[in-house]
């Protein structure tokens, strides 16, 4: 039954498609999109929502132990759909994404559009301290990729929809549309042009009105502003700004080194659950709001009521003691990032756009609080905790306009958005000055795979080097005579000939220029050898290189034909005609109207 209902749809869809024009296709499909991703995202936030109320339910008595034993269960349950239900098939982060668009045309695998709610829900649900909203963004770039497959739209047009897909999973994640557009746009890097906008924000306004629909209030991040905005607290968040572009950095590389060391023994699984399990569950017993997204205890922190943080904690004594509890918020900001590498290195699926938050929300806190008790000023404890988050998401991500409207969205307004740029702008250049790419794809960037703030780099690093290499270019030996040379003149196109030893190494190149004056000496036919009129080349092109560094040598040396050579062995010529060919076609291509 349910495959006819879906077979109907097709048809339907199908049938549309024919009675509109092309522009007028992907708009409706932008509202599909946007509708199906944002009820994902709901159904998603709601399931999560609801195993941790009862995994947190006060008529279970002492439920703190609870949380030795839950985490272990998530991701174990994770780890066995992982295995037996995709097969291994799960692509993690965002930089699978990336790879989606720069390196396989914007085609996401099929599993993506379920996948991603299933693992995800497990892990967080059951106390795994990771965030919804990477496995919100994977599940909508897939529904995107695939509507587009479905019904046979271009490249450009499915990586217009997967930007949809993905701007409408954040939009419903928080109930902001304009965060969800900013986000595809700023944190995938995608060339679109100004009509180009009217898709995505269709389909995240789609996502976020499904979402305020069915969602309620106590589920969404959402915040109100309890004081207003002081001018005269700016150096405070000049101050902020760079703590969160610190914390950024700190949060990074003790992620990527946590995680590393999980993935060095991938094929124990079970024994990475059995260790990530026991110490992130030893990690919530002592920090309690650790468990799962952590939006609650954001909630918590940004009404003033920090104390609320120890109760069912091992230091739940401690409660009433102001300097104990600033201490205690200014500890999670470092464990966080530990607790959330715990739970996706040994298993689980989630992200780090709420761990962000909530180091965020806590950092804002500590400076705030931390100043005030010092006396040294007084400062509203809720705005910066508000503010905070923006800094590391924008540190995080390198994404400051995304951090800066999100932000703005979730308060219902715009009062803060003077501190909000103040922070967001200086975290993020302090956060690229020492992190040139952002957390998720620092893999790809550093190996040249993912896209890039560089437009060029970007189309170049779709320009595979085996389509341009030429190899029409006649051979010589380095022991035939300049006769034998003449003779291959003779009949090339060519005004460069590679010289090729016995084992195909390319030992020189003989250019017509150099040798046209010797060339018509018939004396000297059988006197010179082809070896001492060749020349080196002037750079040399290696098989795994990437287009960025190939222009690279073509700049430097003038050369418009430069040699390949894989494993010291001969492949044949690159000309940078050749090059300027294939980007202005991948240009036009990828430039998305």
């Amino acid at each position: 039954m349910i495959s006819t209902l879906f077979r109907k749809i097709f048809l339907l869809i199908e049938w549309v498609q024919t009675k509109l024009n092309k522009k007028q296709f992907i708009i409706f499909s932008s509202i599909l999109v946007g509708l199906s991703v944002g009820l994902a995202a709901v159904l998603l936030k709601i399931f999560v929502h609801y195993i941790y109320v009862a995994a947190t339910y006060k008529g279970l008595g002492d439920y703190r132990y609870l949380y030795l034993v839950l985490p272990i269960i998530g991701i174990l349950l994770t780890v066995w759909v992982v295995k037996y239900l995709l097969k291994g098939r799960l692509e993690k982060g965002l930089s699978h994404i990336h790879f989606a668009i720069s390196k396989k045309s914007s085609i996401v695998p099929k599993e993506q559009m379920y996948a991603q709610i299933l693992t995800s829900s497990l892990t967080v649900g059951f106390g795994g301290s990771a965030g919804l909203e990477a496995p919100i963004v994977i599940t909508g770039a897939a529904f995107g990729s695939n509507y587009s497959s479905t019904y046979h739209l271009s490249y450009k047009e499915r990586t217009l929809l997967l930007a949809c897909g993905i701007a409408a999973g954040i939009g419903a994640a928080f109930n902001a549309p304009i965060a969800g557009v900013l986000f595809a746009l700023e944190v995938l890097l995608i060339d679109i042009s100004i009509s180009a906008f009217t898709p995505l924000i269709i389909s995240a306004a789609s996502g976020a009105l499904i979402s305020k629909i069915i969602l309620q209030d106590d589920i969404l991040l959402s915040f109100r502003l309890l004081q207003p905005f002081n001018y005269n607290n700016i150096p405070y968040y000049v101050l902020l700004g760079l703590l969160a572009g610190v914390v950024s950095v700190y949060h990074s590389r003790v992620f990527i080194a946590i995680e590393s060391i999980f993935s060095k023994s991938k094929g124990k699984v079970y024994l990475n659950v059995l260790i990530g399990g026991i110490a992130l569950a030893l990690m919530l017993y002592i920090f309690p709001s650790l468990f799962g997204e952590g939006y609650e205890s954001i909630k918590t922190i940004s009404l003033q009521k920090p104390e609320m943080l120890l109760d069912n904690s091992y230091f739940e004594s401690y409660k009433y003691n102001e300097w104990f509890v600033l201490a205690f918020v200014g500890i999670l900001i470092f464990m966080k990032v530990i607790a959330t590498a715990l739970t996706l290195g040994s298993g689980g699926n989630g992200g780090n756009f709420a761990p962000s938050l909530f180091v965020g929300s806590y950092l804002g806190f500590f400076v705030a609080k931390c100043l005030n008790m010092l006396h040294l000023t007084h400062l509203p404890e809720s705005n910066f905790t508000i503010v905070g988050m923006a800094g590391i998401l924008s540190g995080l991500y390198h994404a400051p306009l995304t951090a800066i409207f999100l932000i703005a969205e979730i308060t219902g307004g715009y009062n803060l958005m003077i501190p909000l740029m103040v922070v967001s702008s200086i975290s993020y250049a302090v956060s690229k000055y020492f992190e040139p790419f952002s957390m998720d794809v620092k893999s790809l960037g550093l190996s040249g795979e993912a896209l890039t703030n560089d437009r060029d780099k970007n189309l170049l690093s779709t320009i595979k080097m085996s389509n341009l290499i030429e190899t029409n270019f006649q051979k010589i030996a380095p022991n035939d005579t300049l006769g034998k040379l003449v003779e291959t003149i003779a009949i090339s196109k060519r005004n460069i000939f590679p010289v090729i030893n016995s084992k195909n190494h390319l030992i020189g190149i003989i250019i017509l220029d150099n040798v046209r004056e010797v060339i018509f000496k018939n004396d000297l036919y059988e006197k010179v050898k082809v070896s001492e009129l060749m020349t080196l080349p002037p750079a040399v092109i290696l098989s795994n290189e990437s287009m960025d560094a190939v222009m690279h040598k073509f700049d430097e040396t003038g050369a418009w034909n430069l040699p390949v050579i894989e494993d010291e062995h001969y492949l044949g010529f690159i000309s940078k005609s050749s090059v300027f060919t294939s980007y202005r076609s991948k240009l036009k291509d990828t430039t998305i109207v």
